[in-house]
């Protein structure tokens, strides 16, 4: 209201100044004679003078008025048009009738383009930190787990292995003077022994997934070589180079892990195979043991270990095969398909499946 009043009277002063103008240029300075007819001429009873100034307070107040309504639809179409940025949607006018002028809609252009990239670019920096973010995560996780391992390496195992010891040295005095060691005695060196596999199985599930520039072969056979010093039961493997993806090789290192962590904790086996070769353009990862094995239930079969070798392998699009028989053992399987470069590929070279390597 204080936009329509203020225009129209500005226009009205405006105006009354042109009339003004123009009756001086026809009867020169205002004088009895000429200017005063103006109030004595009336027409129904209201003299010329007042009609004169009714009339350019009409005008100028028209005027006002439909100017600010033209500015009010413009700013409507404005916001509509302006509204699909908001959306994330792309600016279009409806109509040609709802279109803008040709300098605002090249502005309107330019302002859309604008929201948009620095839309893009705050979805990329709020990405880029998400992304850090996990990172670090990641690497205090695994800075974590090495501490933590270190520690029960240092701490817990080592007074386990010395409990062992002085156990085992108990049981061999009593059988060699009564012939027969307590069983409370035997039951005890029994809990410790298992104490050990767990510990055993703790710091293989906290041994870091990365392979540090190795492959996956070189990281696995040391993994193995390392665990068959600790460990009582026989640890066969055959190893070959497999031509894997980083994030692939990462994840089947993880699914040994957990599977070797499974297989020390539950098993209770003598004999340990484990199979990673290359067959029919499949990366075939197998660990075989001659366990208790197991029910293959749906509860059994979803536990926790079982269910990260499951998930881990359906991240790099391989498949995980899991077959238990109880009293006889258990084997998982993991099969990934590999793309191979075709010139990479030597016609005729023929597969060696001789060559085993035993620990």
């Amino acid at each position: 209201m204080k936009i329509l009043l203020g225009q129209g009277i500005s226009i009205f002063i405006i105006l009354l100044a042109l009339v003004a103008l123009l009756l001086y240029a026809l009867w020169g300075f205002p004088n009895e004679d000429a200017w005063w007819t103006l109030l004595e001429m009336t027409y129904a009873e209201i003299p010329f003078g007042a009609w004169i100034i009714i009339v350019l307070a009409f005008i100028s107040f028209s005027f006002s008025l439909n100017t600010l309504q033209k500015v009010r639809d413009q700013e409507k179409k404005i916001e509509k048009g302006l509204r699909p940025l908001l959306e994330a949607e792309t600016f279009v006018p409806v109509n040609k009738k709802q279109a803008y002028s040709k300098r605002l809609h090249v502005t309107t252009s330019q302002l859309e383009q604008l929201i948009l990239t620095q839309r893009k670019t705050l979805q990329r920096i709020t990405n880029q930190k998400a992304e850090d973010q996990d990172k670090l995560i990641q690497e205090r996780i695994v800075q974590e787990r090495q501490r933590l391992a270190r520690e029960l390496h240092d701490s817990v195992s080592q007074q386990l292995f010395a409990a062992s010891m002085l156990l085992s040295a108990m049981v061999e005095i009593e059988e060699a003077q009564q012939g027969e060691a307590p069983k409370t005695l035997l039951q005890t060196e029994k809990i410790v022994q298992q104490a050990q596999l767990e510990m055993r199985a703790l710091l293989l599930h906290l041994r870091p997934a990365a392979l540090h520039n190795k492959t996956l072969r070189e990281g696995l056979e040391e993994l193995l070589t390392e665990l068959q010093e600790k460990v009582l039961f026989t640890i066969r493997y055959r190893l070959e180079d497999v031509q894997l993806s980083k994030g692939a090789e990462d994840h089947l290192f993880r699914i040994a892990q957990e599977t070797l962590s499974n297989t020390l904790r539950h098993a209770k086996a003598t004999e340990v195979d484990i199979l990673f070769v290359e067959r029919d353009d499949l990366a075939i990862f197998r660990v075989q043991d001659n366990g208790v094995g197991f029910e293959m239930t749906e509860g059994k079969n979803g536990s926790y270990g079982l269910q990260n070798v499951k998930e881990r392998a359906v991240e790099i699009g391989a498949t995980c095969k899991v077959v238990s028989v109880p009293s006889q053992g258990t084997i998982v399987e993991v099969k990934l398909p590999i793309e191979k470069n075709a010139e990479l590929i030597k016609e005729g070279e023929p597969e060696n499946d001789t060559n085993i390597i035993s620990g």
